[in-house]
């Protein structure tokens, strides 16, 4: 029996940049094949092949033992091939249901089955586990239940080859376990899923083989089953991996950022907190807790209905973001597409739009001086992109992520709020973050940390807070913390004081 998926030597490349340089792996019918590389390694560049968006420059692919060249995702989607994307592409002024049918409406002579459409969109979300709302727009829905109605969307087309790029960073380990659930219902249907995930735990559980890319090749394929984490790791980045977790015996400072009983017009609830200098605060719970609207309010992004936001002596509290900025926080946006980055200007824009003095003479910007320092900073990332003049749009996830964190280390921010700033990063670049996170306390500034990831909060935080339905407590040294005793402050499950 052919393979149901055949890659045989693929080549491709935008100028004189080379993003895959010979790839080959196949994947069987029934089966998950986690895809599994560091940021620019080409797994984006790979899928966008398959999925009908980009045609090779060389090399072949063939979909039940016959050649497969689409012209475009449509042609790909009828042949049976289709793409859940980690930036989303839903419609936010159309309804769930119009979304999860769209392009894909049944009719009857022309005329769309609203009563059909909405059966196919209804069983789509059961079979994930969900049942919110057909009628609600999708700018109303949260990031994660966005993500539940571009996978649903994918299942409606029935396919043969399912490709999943990063599913679950926006879901929660219910969600996540929901997910894999209906994977493991598509492979006893026959569907290959090709799954690329950062969480290489994910991958193991989940995968039957998996294939590593690194700078545009495949270098490994095995049974997932007989691979290591180290060796996996040490395929991905082509060296060893140590210290993860950077060591660090911090001593606070002094307090920098002083928050009291804040309350905004749905969530949070209520926080209260103290940040000093030369330390790193981690913030859990669970998605929807209430820990992005925590840092918008204290940024300033979001309205404050009761409390106080202090900074030094600086009451922020109805001041505008401008003013944050300009006092020296900075904020890395969770939604990285819509709040944090112009996905159309260049890398150069991207990194020093907050702070454009240092490359300015007379009101005027100096783009060599502008493209310098962009480049210093892409070194000291490790960006991987063509020039600083490339527009970020066409970059990887992970690295227009190192971009938005670039801008921060670019307008020296004293007090730094970190809104998931790993999610769809690879292990190398994560271990990056956190040194560079490290650094910085290490210089006296203070990080807020919201992450979902518990090991990286335990691995680099001094202390830990938890929410809970928008209200911040239980805030502790991070040696007082279990995982367990985290989720069980999240669920609700134990109490706690503000500390």
């Amino acid at each position: 029996m052919p393979a149901r998926l055949q890659i045989t030597n693929v080549h491709k490349a935008f100028g004189a940049t080379k993003a895959l340089r010979g790839v080959s792996f196949a994947v069987q019918p029934g089966e998950v094949h986690a895809l599994i590389g560091e940021n620019g390694a080409g797994k984006s560049t790979l899928m966008k092949i398959l999925s009908g968006a980009h045609a090779p420059d060389a090399g072949s692919l063939e979909l039940d033992g016959a050649p497969f060249q689409p012209r475009d995702p449509l042609r790909a989607r009828e042949a049976g091939v289709a793409m859940i994307y980690q930036e989303l592409i839903l419609a936010p002024h159309l309804t769930v249901e119009e979304n999860i049918l769209l392009g894909r409406e049944p009719s009857n002579f022309g005329i769309i089955d609203r009563h059909e459409r909405r059966e196919m969109a209804r069983r789509a979300l059961v079979e994930l586990g969900h049942s919110f709302p057909l009628d609600a727009p999708v700018s109303r829905l949260t990031i994660a239940d966005q993500q539940l109605v571009e996978i649903a969307r994918a299942l409606v087309t029935e396919p043969k080859v399912l490709i999943m790029d990063e599913p679950t960073s926006s879901l929660t380990q219910v969600d996540t376990q929901n997910l894999f659930r209906v994977i493991r219902q598509l492979k006893q249907r026959g569907v290959s899923v090709i799954y690329i995930s950062h969480f290489l735990e994910e991958c193991q559980e989940i995968a039957d083989r998996f294939t590593v890319l690194r700078d545009g090749e495949s270098v490994a394929t095995g049974e997932m089953a007989d691979a290591s984490m180290e060796t996996i790791i040490h395929q991905m980045v082509g060296r060893e991996l140590e210290d993860v977790y950077p060591p660090h015996a911090r001593t606070p400072g002094d307090i920098i950022f002083d928050v009291h009983q804040l309350a905004g017009d749905t969530k949070p609830a209520e926080v209260t907190l103290e940040l000093r200098r030369g330390e790193v605060l981690g913030i859990a719970g669970l998605i929807g807790a209430g820990r992005t609207e925590m840092l918008r309010a204290v940024f300033g992004l979001d309205r404050v209905r009761r409390g106080k936001v202090f900074y030094l002596k600086h009451d922020l509290t109805e001041r505008p973001a401008r003013a944050s900025w300009e006092l020296g926080i900075g904020l890395v946006s969770e939604n990285r597409k819509e709040e944090g980055l112009m996905l159309g200007r260049s890398l150069a824009d991207n990194f020093s739009l907050t702070h454009f003095q240092p490359f300015s003479s007379f009101g005027w910007i100096s783009r060599r001086r502008q493209n310098a320092g962009t480049a210093a900073l892409m070194k000291r990332l490790d960006v991987r992109a063509r020039d600083p003049e490339q527009p970020i749009g066409e970059l990887s996830g992970g690295n227009q992520q190192k971009v938005a964190i670039g801008r921060l280390l670019h307008h020296d921010a004293d007090v730094l709020l970190l809104d998931e700033p790993t999610r769809g990063i690879d292990v190398g670049s994560k271990q990056q973050i956190y040194h560079i996170m490290n650094e910085l306390a290490a210089q006296g500034k203070a990080v807020i940390f919201v992450s979902s990831y518990l090991p990286e909060l335990i691995g680099v935080c001094d202390r830990i807070g938890v929410m809970c339905r928008g209200v911040l407590s239980a805030i502790r040294p991070t040696r007082e913390w279990t995982e367990h005793e985290i989720i069980a402050a999240a669920t609700g499950q134990s109490g706690g004081t503000v500390k």
